[in-house]
């Protein structure tokens, strides 16, 4: 694992990643490098100089529906390069999105590290191997100082612990709970809080930088810390930075909840059970065929499986499978994902928080295939590849490509 310290120099608290040994080495920079998103010139050495990601975003969830994590703290999302200005790459070399990120954090002798994700790097409708193929996929392979030709002697998958790695260290050099508890701000189903408190609790221990504060419904669930960077993100000094975009992150200035990992659904003036089932209670009769509990909604076409169906009810094929709730309903049973439930009544599969349990469709199955009025097949216009996402259809019409969406337990 890498080591870190915090000083002080100058305007700036720096953090100093330490490197030990995870492989091959990263080349040396030299201490005269320039500070990321800080040059006044073009850089020409982007192994010692990020860009152009320069600005470095370590981001954290707080998930309470489901609870992701120990309940005393918040869990890793990433670490995202972004241009200077809130605009980013994504997905930056696809021969590099590798899918076996256990196996090759174990054969590097990492196996400390990956213990410590599979803990606090979880994702909340996923695997968490499949969510940490997503985050490499599209944010570690657009780390220009983590690209193949900056390591000497380089070997495939080389790159991999030292994203992972510096992603982790950082994430323990902000422990986001501590600093909000220490406020006198902690998870409650009946307070709320000033936004403006979070942030200066959060900012104090970010060398007094502003951090990004995400929102859902009035209720913290995203922070982001911005870092710029001197040298390598395998082993370079990371100097705290404030959001460099407008994005106010959708919270209100008071009235903001930060809801229990236990119980977070309630709401924050009501301390009593309403006695309703959440959706994700297990369901009192099986529905039809193998569709019950929680399960991946897997895309097959042409006899092999390309991808699945995520959150809002499109298709993907190289981004993170969304878990879906199958509850028994009359005949059949509704589904629902993080997005709301879902429907196919208008043409297209489509879950969404608009979808009330009211309008949701009643579906069917035939065997693991999910069903719809003209059988068990389901259509698209292509095949997705890459960040594309695309819409499923209920009826052939002109879309090319037949699939169709089996089910797959967790």
């Amino acid at each position: 694992m890498l080591s870190i310290r915090m000083l002080s120099t100058g305007p700036f608290a720096v953090l100093y990643l330490a490197r030990s040994a995870l492989g091959g080495a990263p080349k040396s920079c030299s201490s005269t490098t320039a500070l990321s998103c800080h040059n006044t010139t073009t850089v020409a050495d982007t192994c010692c100089f990020n860009y152009p990601g320069g600005s470095l975003l370590q981001t954290q969830f707080w998930d309470t529906d489901p609870a992701v994590g120990p309940d005393d703290s918040w869990t890793i999302h990433g670490l995202w390069p972004d241009h200077c200005d809130g605009t980013y790459d994504a997905t930056c070399d696809s021969s590099r999105a590798y899918t076996n990120i256990s196996a090759i954090l174990t054969a590097s002798g990492n196996n400390d590290l990956l213990s410590y994700m599979e803990t606090y790097w979880l994702p909340n409708d996923s695997t968490a191997e499949s969510f940490w193929e997503h985050e490499f996929g599209k944010h570690g392979t657009c780390i220009s100082t983590l690209e193949p030709k900056c390591f000497t002697d380089y070997q495939p998958t080389e790159e991999v612990p030292y994203f992972f790695n510096t992603t982790v260290t950082l994430f323990k050099s902000l422990p986001t709970y501590q600093f909000l508890a220490d406020a006198g701000i902690t998870p409650s189903s009946t307070t709320t809080y000033k936004l403006a408190d979070i942030q200066a609790a959060l900012s104090k221990n970010h060398n007094g930088e502003s951090v990004y504060i995400g929102c859902t419904d009035s209720a913290i669930d995203q922070v982001y810390y911005y870092y710029n960077v001197y040298g390598s993100v395998a082993n370079g000094q990371f100097v705290p930075a404030s959001p460099d975009n407008s994005d106010d992150g959708g919270c209100p200035s008071t009235g903001v909840q930060y809801l229990p990992k236990s119980g977070g659904g309630s709401t924050p003036t009501s301390t009593t059970s309403t006695g309703t089932s959440s959706p994700t209670s297990t369901p009192t009769s099986t529905p039809t065929g193998s569709f019950s509990g929680k399960g991946y909604l897997n895309a097959v076409t042409g006899g092999s499986t390309q991808g699945c169906i995520i959150s809002g009810g499109t298709w993907y094929t190289s981004g993170t499978c969304a878990t879906f709730t199958a509850a028994s309903s009359g005949s059949g049973f509704t589904l629902q994902s993080s997005k709301g439930y879902c429907s196919a009544s208008g043409g297209s599969l489509t879950c969404a928080s608009g979808v009330s349990a009211a309008d949701a469709d009643v579906f069917a199955a035939d065997g693991t295939n999910l069903a719809n009025s003209n059988g068990n097949d389901w259509y698209a216009d292509s095949v997705p590849s890459g960040s594309t996402q695309n819409t499923v259809y209920s009826a052939k019409g002109s879309h090319g490509t037949t699939l169709q969406i089996q089910w797959a337990s967790v």
